[in-house]
């Protein structure tokens, strides 16, 4: 019996995206970032640096269903040891694993149980149903409402405290992420944390 053939690795090294650009008289920036959750799910998936690939976290104890694809951008480090958590608001919702280039609108301020927790607010840079929203003054204030909702109740059920604090503006997520860049660069997490897709 012949042996099975050895196929060929699907895996390479991961190496996010970063690019500025200007757009006026303002400068806005993109990113790539990594998708762990698709919009509309409540199963909360993880990425396991360890293993490489997606871990099922858990189901949401709620029957909130997150309102925007979630994830993170590589190669950052937030105030909570984490890299930094983003809100993709996509036409359709994407893939566990999916690299998608992305222009931060915004950050949505939180903390939880271990600390400050901000999401930055992102659009796809393809998704033309999208693209042109700048800042998150340019959403619905309705869906605004709703994003907020969710993240005040999702872990009410879990027991676990969230309390948040509003909204920023497009500047003041560019600069969160520019602090976690570096925050990141100066760790010992850059020898460590590397991975494949």
């Amino acid at each position: 019996m012949d042996a099975a053939p050895v196929l060929p690795s699907i895996f390479c090294t991961f190496v996010p995206l970063h690019k500025t650009t200007k757009m006026g008289k303002k400068t806005n920036i993109t990113f790539d970032v990594l998708i762990e959750i698709p919009k509309g799910s409540r199963n909360k998936y993880e990425y396991d640096f360890v293993l490489n690939k997606i871990r099922f976290d858990r189901m949401l104890f709620s029957s909130m269903m997150y309102p925007g694809d979630y994830g993170f951008v590589p190669e950052t480090l937030a105030l909570d040891k984490d890299p930094l958590d983003v809100l993709v608001m996509g036409t359709e919702p994407t893939y566990p694993m999916v690299v998608m280039e992305v222009k931060p609108i915004g950050v949505f301020h939180m903390t939880d149980e271990k600390g400050p927790d901000e999401k930055i607010i992102c659009v796809p840079v393809s998704d033309p149903i999208w693209s042109n929203n700048n800042d998150i003054s340019d959403l619905n204030p309705h869906r605004l409402k709703e994003i907020e909702h969710f993240f005040q109740v999702y872990k009410d059920l879990e027991k676990k405290k969230v309390d948040t604090g509003g909204w920023g503006n497009a500047e003041e997520a560019i600069k969160i992420y520019h602090e976690c860049v570096q925050r990141y660069e100066q760790s010992d997490l850059k020898k460590k944390r590397t991975f494949t897709i």
